[in-house]
């Protein structure tokens, strides 16, 4: 039978009402899907349609999707899965869709909720874990101090060049806390105050002023022994974050007639750096 008339058929009959078996058995079809083509298009009777158990939350998740809700809102109402939700009501157009500038508020809020309650566990956990690094160190002897004191300064301090030797103590640092350390250090190896000249470097968009009078009281040295400041330049290309009241630049902190004391730093140094070396290298065997 040739498939127009036989798609003529089939429908006729489906528009009687009869089953896929009925019209299967009547026209003599043996393929379930020659017998899909020949009815594509063609409703079923309201017979074959059966009661299912999740009419009506089907039913419910349409008035809710028609009313603007989300899947994992209609999902959490129901009790019934996302996955459910979608197969329910994929084939309705989509309303209240969030603009890009909705979107990406909602986003931005979002992540500032999270870090809101995460940043202070954090940094509570970070805490927790410097004071407990802390006790473990105690208080230092002046052993300690000179050894923490050299490495300190060689990473910090002005050295020789191969090209050039000066032999002179010069440290630079920002960290108030390290500075202190260094003024600690050199007390602990003789050095007299009134051997410390200090200079203040700073970007010359600064309060310059305010930033001399911070570093005298952090260290306590007498404002005749700080050095006209050392301004940096500034370049409007470049975005700088060490801006505001916490910004004080850096302190330059010199030793006058410190070239014996820069060969001891540079020997003591040198001693703290090779020593896990030379405890790591074998023992020399014995000769036969």
């Amino acid at each position: 039978m040739p498939f127009p008339v036989l798609r003529e058929q089939a429908t006729a009959l489906r528009l009687e009402g009869k089953s896929r078996r009925q019209i299967k058995e009547i026209l003599g079809i043996g393929s379930n899907e020659t017998l899909g083509k020949a009815l594509r298009g063609v409703p079923p009777p309201l017979w074959t349609a059966r009661p299912r158990a999740k009419d009506d939350l089907h039913a419910k998740a349409r008035e809710l999707r028609a009313r603007g809700r989300t899947y994992n809102e209609i999902a959490a109402e129901l009790g019934v899965s996302k996955g459910s939700i979608s197969l329910w009501v994929r084939d309705m157009p989509r309303t209240g869709r969030l603009s890009y500038e909705e979107f990406r508020d909602r986003n931005s809020a979002g992540i500032s909720a999270y870090w809101a309650a995460e940043r202070p566990v954090r940094e509570q956990r970070r805490c927790a874990v410097g004071e407990k690094a802390a006790a473990e160190i105690g208080r230092l002897s002046e052993r300690e101090i000179v050894i923490a004191g050299a490495v300190a300064y060689w990473c910090e301090g002005s050295k020789n060049k191969p090209y050039r030797r000066s032999d002179r103590v010069t440290f630079v640092n920002s960290d108030p806390h390290l500075i202190s350390f260094f003024l600690h250090f050199l007390a602990v190896v003789g050095v007299e105050r009134d051997r410390i000249i200090c200079r203040v470097h700073i970007h010359e968009s600064a309060d310059v002023e305010a930033a001399q009078r911070y570093w005298q009281a952090v260290t306590q040295v007498p404002s005749a022994q700080f050095r006209r400041p050392t301004l940096k330049r500034h370049n409007p290309k470049t975005v700088r974050h060490n801006t505001g009241e916490d910004y004080h630049g850096c302190l330059i902190v010199n030793v006058r007639v410190s070239v014996e004391l820069y060969r001891q730093i540079e020997g003591w140094a040198s001693a703290v750096m090779t020593a896990g070396g030379q405890s790591c290298q074998p023992e020399p065997r014995a000769s036969n």
